[in-house]
């Protein structure tokens, strides 16, 4: 029991224990493994290259401990190659390992990815566990793409089209590599900017830039560029592209020349800056009637050559050939008389030319390829036909002279007097030829003629100096001149030349110095010695003459012609003194030009010596001798003289060891006694005695005498000098040797000269005989030359000697071996064994030693050939099957290349094509064994019987693929030779028209074969059976023609019935042939043809078919039986119906029409084109136009040829456009219709270019159709479906306003309609799209213009060019001006009309004028006197009537408007400013409402020039000067003075000026018009007001007065005269002063003759000398002619004068310039007394008005609203005094021209206490600008309208009140006062002598008229 209760405790614990035990092994069983989930290796990336320690994986969270005391798990790393992993156990980190080495995945370490295992083995278990860790290693982009081949290349044709691939080289492996991965290594290619080559990325491309692929985006000229050099860079695609890298190459792409240039004549001379040849035109001549044997082939000059442009089209062998042709030309009948050669361009005579009939030919030769290129070349011949040859040449002079002095230069012309002043002239005729044509003679000289030569061509001919001469030498040259015309020759004529001496020698002495003893008793005159000087020079050059410089103490004298040294008069000698004499020799010629030298003569005085003796002349002689003397010859005469006349004898004492010389004893003669050598002895010199036989009487003399030269002697060469040389070849300028030449000769027959007799154009020498290459040589084309080398002297005929040196050429390896044959090509059948040798290939180096190797160049072919390095012989690795090529030849090309192996020249290439052949493999095989067929018995020859049909199974298009037939004529003869079969098709036919037996059966071999290597063949038997003749159908006709069938005809339409019978026979038809289309369809029992498909007349017009009938029996057999009678033929005919309709050329017509078009003008034409035939086709045209306002059509249509035409005038529709419908319709209008839209533009020639070219019009408008297409072409490029037009074709306009006509060029006007605008294309946009295009134009225009035809320009239509320039001229308004100017024009005709019809009117008016004027001053104060004037005239005065009439007729009969500005301005600025003064003025003078009282600036219009200027009346500004309001005021007190006489005076001066028109004085610079001397017009307010101001401020001067109640001015009235007699008088004198006076000068104004006017006796002016008051009437006449008095009207009481002229404020700003004008006559009076009373006085005042600018001033400022209106000012004077009684007298007055002086009023001296003082007048504020007149008619619309607003304007003026005497400040009322009667009198009076401020205002702007 105890037991089982153990088992059970035990069972107990155990169970107890167990699941701790389960735990604990549970979670041993756990360790090692991965804590985490998913796949069970552990993959991570990594960058190549990284650095050491790098964590690769910071947990591999495994399951365990590793460290510690107590690990549970153990890790370690299997499999850890190259150790790249380190393991941290404990961490379970792992780490690379790179220490000393970089992880690189490039090659060639090729890391991509490390594998390791981390082992883990479980401690308390003992389980091992290895887990797997994959380290990924990533690529890095740090390699860059890497080209194959520094260098790439490709050839690429110029014609090439433009988007040909022309470069595939970067495929594959050939291009650039990246060993980087992915995207790192992906290359792309694009291609760069290369600044040394600009145009290589625009001319190539790489769209696809993966493949690399080189596109062609430009097109090529090889004539242009050459060679491209683009930059191709390979960039790999790494994503970040600031990391992608890339690396560069040149593709060198080389241009081929293509043959797209035509041919071109020779000498080609270049238009500048083209390659275009300029026109060229060959020159011959022929005599007249010659035979053609004699002068064929006619000598052209230049010869006549043509080459192609296309000079390096490769290989050489398609280069083209040239075909030569004459063209046209004149006369026509030019082929009877010449012929040229189709190749070689030579021309031939055919026959005699008659020169009656033909004096000249001119031809056009054509060039052309013989390719059929489209691009001829055109040159000219022009063949003149000369006079026959049957006279000589003849001189016009028998002899000649020239002259030519010694001195001039090569190249001198002969001259035909000593003087030189003029050519010598040779003339030189042939009556064969006219004498006013160069005879074209040849002259030459048979002398010397390397001296002179005559010049080569003209009917005067020159001779000129080929080398210098020398008149010591050779004075007179002396020739024969013979002229030649090739076949005869003159008789000679004898030139001579003299050479005139120049002063080029200088006179020489024997010695240098002389000593000469002389004796006391010697007596004056007494010779001491003779001096003797020689100068080669001839004429004055060489006359001496001779001086003693000093020394001679006055003791001697020279003779100065012969140099006689004597003792001077008077002279006594003294013993023991000495001289030394200096003695010069000079020449006669001209100062400048002398020449001199001068000697030293000693003399020693001796005493008396009576035993003396002899004395030669001269101590020392010198001569020279020519060692070609002959002996014999007496060389000097030495005589002496003895004073006591002993007998001499001489003798030769020294010198003449060799006794050369003979002296005479007795007579001193020396002679020559043996030959001269120089080469020898060259100079002697002999010490000569005289004795008289006393042992002291003895002299001595030297003589000296010099040999000279006579080339006697050749060079002779240094024989020791090598002349074995050698030179290395391929060396320009090496040195090859040296010769050496001595000549014993003196001078210039010594000097020797090297030269070289052959091969000068390989070898050169110098002066000192080295001998250079002159060019590279070439050992292969020859190693030996013998060099001959030629010495020779200076002389005139000069001596020669040679010299010959062997000369070898050294090799060096400088050539490539050639093989014998560019290319192999050899034939090898196909299945020869291996080693088979089938070529031998050989090359040669023509280098010496060369040592030939062989080899293939190319890696595919080393697979199937050998090529023996040494032999060459070529052989096969393996068999070669032709089946395996693909391509329908079976061969290979490779390169061989042959090398030297001990040479460093590139290899020598060599293309070998081996053609594999076919060794035809198979036979041909029949379709059947057996064939049958049936014949009729009378089967006419060509009988088809049957076909029989073979096939081959050998390579198709292969000759033993090809199968043909032939008949076996062995076995069955007879049926050979009544049968064949066709060789290509195999059908059997009867070979003959058979007559057989019915019933025979004939056996027929029929044998197929191939072409292979070998033949092959096959048989096979044609059984051939004889039918019976009654079996065999017969047709009823033997040709069948049914009625045409319409081609609508429908489907099954009969056409036509066969019929044909047989005994006993069923008949089957059917159509054997003309039915290919199956057209037609027949019914093969009744014989029935009808129409099976549709039928085209417009495609077949009619059939031609062959029915044949048979019987059922052979139908069924299969076979046919052709005969003579079964067969029929049927000519079908087919209709034509109107089934098209008609189509439109285009389906939109675009045109244009010019502004200017006259009505039916045409303006394009439209064509329709109908298929169909006859009527059919013929159209009818109509318009269908929408509505055109009023109603009008635009355009109508020619009904039947389609031009459409205008309807309409389209003036000012520039930029409009019509479109409209045209409908055709065929049939005349009554079938069917069609319709296309027309574009019709309105256009001018804004819109045109005009395209200048070097040919004639005539030739543009042969081929404008080619033209305009090919402009529309280049046109539409830029705008698509743009159309152009041509305006015009005529001959070219050029020069001034393109008024000349060149018809050898032309003149193209075109412009361009855009569809899509419907408008004409812009003008400058046609230029541009045309000029950047003008080089390709003109390649494509040749064809049609013919050799040199081009495009000279482009410019713009010559309209458009002459308006622009006149619109520059006349100024930036352009246009607009010279329209306003024409308006100005028409406008003036109503103008003039009135003037007309007023100016009749005009004394009546007068009259009714003063009489209104003297009621008005009757009427009490405040009433107006009188109505406002009614006219113009009123307002005006006769005066200025006339002044505007005269303006008018004078500007009415210039021819240039120009001429007439002056006028024109002065008329338009007084009757603008004039009218509007009277306008808004008060009685005062002041302005109404503060308006301005002018504008200060108006513009004057004219026909051609507009002028913007200053007002002459106006001034703006309203500061007053206080001078003119002082003076005012003490005149009025000087005149108060006065006595009664006076008093009438006084009123006479200051009546008649109600109104002024006024000029501030004080104005801003801007305005102001002139210097300080220019005269200003101020109103009287003004000046009254100025004056007051100058008395305030004690500027007052003194005045003096004139008498003026004078008898003098008694004298001044003359007899009144008309209106019309002063008009009359007015105009004549006018015309007078206009012929006389052309310019304003100062010094021309003044004149004796002065007057003074006095409009109807109003004004009498006083003068001082410091002032002078003038009127405005006051003027000078030009004229010295007396003209009448003016009639002195009666005066009326006045206050102020009507205008005083001041001086100008601003003198810095100009004035018009003074200008002399015409002076009314009532204006002009005779020269009084008076004028010289007061001539004087004036003298001080008279001043210069300067001239005025010559630019315009500036414009005016615009228009500011009007102010409001000012209150009136107060009175400034009391009320004048009742008028005084008339009082008639006549005075006269002295003026100075008004221009140039300044005029004031005279002022009686007064005391000064009856001045008060005045203060300074009140400004007034400055009015407003008002807006620029711009002429007359620019407000007034006429003169009508003017004279209206002058007869209103009382009305319009407001009340004033008289100013009062003394004011002591001028204030402002606020309201007028009535004028008082005489101011109102005043006022009407001042109106009437406007005339005065017209002619004022005529003499000071004269520069300003304008015309009305």
């Amino acid at each position: 029991m105890l037991q089982p209760l153990c088992l059970w405790k035990w069972l107990a614990v155990g169970i107890a224990v167990a699941p701790l035990l389960a735990g604990c092994l549970a979670q041993n069983d756990e360790d090692c493994k991965l804590a985490r989930t998913g796949p069970p290796a552990t993959i991570v990336p990594i960058d190549e290259e990284s650095r050491n320690g790098t964590i690769l994986v910071d947990n591999m969270l495994i399951k365990g401990t590793a460290g510690g005391p107590d690990p549970t798990i153990e890790l370690s790393l299997k499999d850890n190659v190259d150790y790249w992993v380190i393991l941290d156990p404990i961490t379970q980190m792992l780490y690379l390992n790179s220490t000393g080495r970089i992880l690189d995945r490039d090659p060639p370490m090729s890391i991509q990815s490390i594998v390791v295992q981390v082992q883990c083995v479980n401690k308390k278990v003992g389980t091992i566990i290895n887990h797997e860790v994959r380290i990924v290693v990533r690529d890095r982009n740090d390699n860059s793409p890497r080209f194959q081949q520094q260098r790439y290349y490709v050839a690429v044709n110029e014609l090439t089209p433009v988007g040909t691939t022309i470069f595939t080289g970067f495929s594959g492996n050939n291009g650039a590599t990246d060993i980087d991965d992915g995207p790192n290594g992906q290359i792309e290619y694009v291609i760069q900017y290369n600044p040394n080559d600009k145009t290589s990325n625009k001319t190539f491309d790489i769209p696809l830039t993966l493949s690399g692929a080189v596109v062609l985006r430009e097109r090529l000229n090889y004539e242009e560029k050459t060679r491209y050099f683009v930059i191709v860079q390979a960039n790999d695609r790494a994503q970040n592209l600031n990391e992608r890298r890339t690396s560069t190459t040149t593709l060198t792409v080389d241009v081929l020349d293509g043959d797209d240039l035509g041919p071109m004549f020779l000498p080609c001379v270049l238009v500048n800056n083209t390659r275009d040849c300029r026109p060229l035109t060959y020159q011959a001549s022929l005599p007249e009637l010659t035979d053609p044997a004699r002068v064929n082939p006619i000598s052209v000059t230049p010869p006549i050559q043509a080459i192609d442009q296309d000079r390096n089209i490769q290989p050489p062998s398609d280069r083209p050939g040239i075909l030569y042709s004459i063209l046209v030309g004149t006369p026509e009948d030019y082929p009877q008389y010449f012929h040229m050669n189709l190749t070689t361009a030579e021309l031939t005579l055919l026959k005699p030319i008659n020169r009656d009939l033909h004096q000249k030919f001119d031809l056009v030769i054509k060039a052309e390829q013989d390719n059929g290129h489209p691009l001829p070349a055109f040159a000219n011949l022009h063949i003149e036909v000369l006079d026959e040859n049957n006279q000589k040449p003849y001189f016009t002079r028998s002899t000649y002279e020239g002259f030519i002095l010694e001195s001039s230069p090569v190249g001198t012309t002969v001259s035909d007097n000593q003087n030189l002043t003029s050519p010598l002239q040779i003339v030189v005729l042939d009556n064969d030829v006219e004498e006013t044509k160069d005879p074209q003679l040849h002259l030459f000289l048979n002398d010397y003629n390397t001296f002179f030569t005559v010049t080569q061509s003209g009917i005067t001919r020159y001779l000129t100096l080929l080398q210098p001469v020398d008149r010591e030498v050779q004075q007179l040259y002396t020739f024969s001149m013979t002229a030649s015309d090739g076949v005869q020759e003159s008789v000679p004529v004898t030139v001579n030349i003299l050479v005139i001496d120049a002063n080029d020698n200088s006179p020489t002495f024997s010695n240098i110095s002389y000593n000469v003893k002389i004796y006391t008793d010697m007596r004056p005159g007494e010779g001491v010695i003779k001096l003797t000087a020689v100068d080669a020079d001839e004429g004055p050059n060489g006359q001496i003459v001779y001086e003693i410089l000093a020394g001679d103490q006055g003791d001697f004298i020279i003779n100065d012609r012969t140099g006689l040294i004597t003792i001077a008069p008077g002279v006594v000698l003294s013993v023991g003194r000495s001289y030394a004499l200096t003695v010069k020799a000079s020449d006669s010629a001209p100062p400048a030009q002398r020449r001199s030298s001068i000697t030293t003569v000693y003399i020693e005085v001796l005493p008396p010596n009576n035993q003396s003796p002899p004395r030669f002349p001269q101590l020392m002689y010198s001569l020279e001798v020519s060692e070609a003397m002959r002996i014999g010859a007496v060389l000097l005469n030495l005589q002496a003289f003895d004073r006591e006349g002993d007998p001499i004898r001489y003798l030769i004492h020294n010198g003449d060891p060799q006794q050369v010389f003979n002296l005479s004893q007795s007579s001193g003669l020396l002679a020559l006694g043996k030959p001269l050598d120089r080469e020898s002895t060259d100079r002697y010199i002999l010490i000569v005695t005289a004795s008289d036989g006393r042992p002291d009487g003895t002299s001595t003399a030297t003589v000296n005498i010099v040999v000279t030269d006579v080339n006697d002697n050749g060079p002779v060469f240094d024989m020791f000098l090598p002349k074995n040389l050698s030179v290395q070849e391929e060396e320009a300028n090496a040195f090859v040797g040296q010769v050496r030449a001595t000549d014993p000769d003196a001078g210039v027959n010594g000097q020797v000269h090297y030269s070289l007799a052959n091969f000068n154009n390989l070898f050169r020498i110098t002066s000192n005989g080295s001998i250079y290459t002159a060019v590279k040589l070439n050992r292969e084309a020859r190693d030996y030359y013998e060099l001959i080398v030629e010495a020779t002297d200076g002389a005139v005929d000069p001596r020669r000697s040679t010299l010959t040196l062997a000369i070898k050429v050294l090799d060096i390896d400088d050539n490539s071996p050639v093989f014998t044959n560019a290319s192999y090509t050899v034939s090898v059948p196909e299945n020869l064994p291996p080693g088979t040798v089938f070529l031998q290939i050989e090359a040669k180096d023509v280098d010496l030693g060369s040592d030939i190797n062989y080899r293939i160049r190319t890696q595919e072919a080393l697979q199937y050939f050998a090529l023996n390095k040494y032999t060459g012989e070529l052989s096969l690795l393996k068999s070669l099957d032709y089946e395996s090529f693909s391509d329908t030849e079976a061969t290979f090309t490779f390169l061989v290349e042959a090398f030297d192996s001990k040479g460093t020249m590139p290899p020598g290439l060599a293309t070998v094509t081996v053609r594999v052949k076919d060794m035809n493999d198979y036979s041909p095989v029949f379709s059947k064994k057996l064939y049958r067929g049936m014949v009729a018995p009378d089967a006419v020859k060509g009988t088809v019987i049957t076909t029989v049909s073979a096939e081959d199974q050998d390579p198709p298009g292969t000759p033993a693929s090809r199968v043909r037939y032939k008949v076996d004529v062995v076995q069955f003869p007879y049926s050979a030779s009544i049968f064949d079969v066709e060789e290509s098709s195999g059908r059997v036919v009867t070979r003959v028209n058979l007559n057989e037996e019915p019933s025979t059966v004939f056996k027929l071999v029929v044998i197929a074969y191939d072409d292979g290597d070998p033949v092959k063949f096959n048989t096979t038997t044609v059984e051939i059976a004889v039918l019976q003749p009654s079996v065999i159908p017969r047709f009823t006709q033997d040709e069948y023609r049914p009625p045409p069938v319409s081609e609508s005809a429908p489907k099954g339409t009969v056409v036509a019935v066969v019929t044909a019978a047989a005994l006993n026979q069923t008949i089957v038809y059917s159509i054997v042939s003309g039915n290919e289309e199956d057209v037609f369809a027949i019914n093969n029992r009744t014989g029935v043809i009808s129409v099976k498909k549709p039928l085209d007349y417009e495609r077949v017009k009619s059939y031609e078919l062959r029915v044949q009938a048979d019987s059922l029996q052979v139908v069924r057999s299969n076979l046919r039986v052709p005969s003579k009678s079964n067969t029929a033929k049927v000519l079908i005919e087919v209709k034509d119906e109107n089934d098209h309709v008609p189509v439109f050329t285009k389906k939109m017509y675009i045109g244009g029409v010019s502004e200017d078009a006259k009505m039916f003008s045409s303006v394009l034409k439209v064509k329709a084109d109908d298929k169909d035939t006859g009527n059919y086709s013929a159209m009818q045209y109509r318009l269908i136009i929408p509505p055109i306002k009023d109603g009008k059509e635009g355009f109508v249509i020619e009904a039947y040829s389609g031009l459409i035409k205008t309807a309409m005038l389209f003036k000012n529709m520039r930029r409009s456009y019509f479109k409209f419908q045209v409908i055709a319709t065929d049939d005349y209008g009554k079938g069917l219709s069609s319709k296309a839209e027309v574009l019709v533009s309105v256009v001018n020639q804004l819109d045109m270019q005009v395209i200048v070219s070097n040919v004639p019009p005539t030739l543009v408008e042969q081929n404008k159709d080619q033209l305009i297409g090919i402009l529309e072409r280049y046109i539409q490029d830029q705008i698509p479906g743009a159309t152009v037009v041509v305006e015009s074709i005529g001959a070219r306009r050029f020069g001034d306003g393109y008024s000349e006509e060149d018809y050898t060029k032309s003149d193209l006007m075109v412009y361009a309609i855009d569809p899509q605008t419907n408008r004409a294309i812009m003008r400058n946009e046609l230029f541009k799209f045309l000029d950047g295009k003008l080089l390709d134009i003109n390649k494509e225009f040749q064809p049609y213009l013919g050799q040199g035809g081009r495009i000279l320009e482009i410019r713009t239509p010559d309209v458009v060019a002459n308006v622009k320039k006149q619109a520059q001229a006349v100024g930036y308004t352009e246009g607009a001006l010279l329209a306003l100017a024409v308006i100005i024009i028409l406008c003036c005709m109503p103008a003039i009309l009135i003037v007309m019809v007023s100016y009749r009117h005009y004394q009546r008016r007068q009259a009714e004028c003063a009489k209104t004027a003297r009621i008005q001053m009757a009427l009490p104060a405040g009433k107006p006197a009188s109505t406002a004037a009614n006219n113009l005239y009123e307002e005006l005065g006769d005066s200025t009537i006339l002044f505007l009439l005269y303006h008018f007729q004078q500007s009415r009969g210039k021819k240039s408007v120009l001429e007439e500005g002056d006028r024109q301005r002065v008329i338009s600025s007084f009757a603008s400013r004039a009218i509007e003064a009277h306008k808004q003025s008060n009685i005062n003078g002041s302005l109404n409402k503060n308006l301005p009282k002018s504008s200060s600036n108006i513009t004057f219009l004219s026909d051609e020039n507009p002028l913007t200027t200053q007002n002459p009346l106006y001034v703006e500004g309203v500061t007053h000067s206080p001078a003119a309001a002082g003076f005012l005021r003490k005149r009025n007190d000087t005149l108060d003075t006065l006595s009664p006489s006076r008093l009438v005076l006084r009123d006479a001066s200051l009546g008649g000026s109600h109104r002024a028109w006024t000029v501030p004085t004080h104005v801003t610079k801007r305005h102001a018009p002139g210097p300080p001397s220019r005269p200003v017009i101020m109103d009287p307010i003004q000046w009254h007001q100025e004056r007051l101001k100058a008395e305030n401020e004690g500027t007052e001067s003194q005045h003096s007065s004139v008498d003026l109640s004078s008898p003098l001015f008694q004298k001044m009235s003359g007899p009144k005269l008309t209106v019309k007699e002063k008009a009359r008088q007015f105009e004549q004198q006018a015309l007078q002063e206009m012929k006389q006076v052309k310019s304003p000068d100062v010094k021309s104004i003044r004149s004796p003759t002065h007057s003074i006017c006095f409009q109807e006796g109003e004004n009498v002016l006083e003068q001082s000398p410091k002032s002078v008051v003038a009127s405005p009437c006051l003027r000078s006449s030009p004229l010295s002619s007396p003209t009448p008095y003016a009639e002195v009207v009666e005066p009326e009481a006045s206050a102020v004068p009507s205008v005083i002229i001041t001086h100008h404020d601003h003198p810095e700003e100009p004035s018009p310039p003074p200008t002399r004008k015409p002076t009314p006559p009532s204006f002009r009076i005779k020269k009084s007394v008076r004028q010289s009373l007061l001539a004087p006085q004036t003298k001080d005042a008279v001043e210069s008005i300067p001239d005025p600018p010559k630019i315009p001033p500036p414009p005016p400022p615009l228009l500011p609203p009007p102010l409001p209106p000012p209150p009136p000012s107060p009175p400034l004077l009391p009320p004048h005094p009742p008028p005084l009684p008339t009082v008639s007298s006549s005075s006269s007055s002295s003026s100075s021209p008004l221009s140039t002086q300044h005029l004031s009023p005279a002022k009686h001296s007064k005391s000064p206490a009856k001045q008060p003082a005045v203060p300074p007048a009140a400004t007034v504020p400055e009015p407003p600008p008002r807006r620029e007149l711009k002429g007359i008619l620019k407000n007034i619309q006429n003169l009508a309208a003017i004279e209206k607003s002058v007869a209103n304007m009382y009305s319009q003026i407001d009340k004033n009140h008289v100013l009062p005497k003394h004011i002591p400040k001028l204030k402002l009322a606020t309201a007028p006062e009535m004028p008082t009667p005489e101011a109102v009198a005043e006022h009407n009076q001042q109106n009437g002598n406007l005339s005065c401020v017209v002619e004022e205002l005529e003499k000071r702007f004269p520069s300003q008229s304008t015309a009305l």
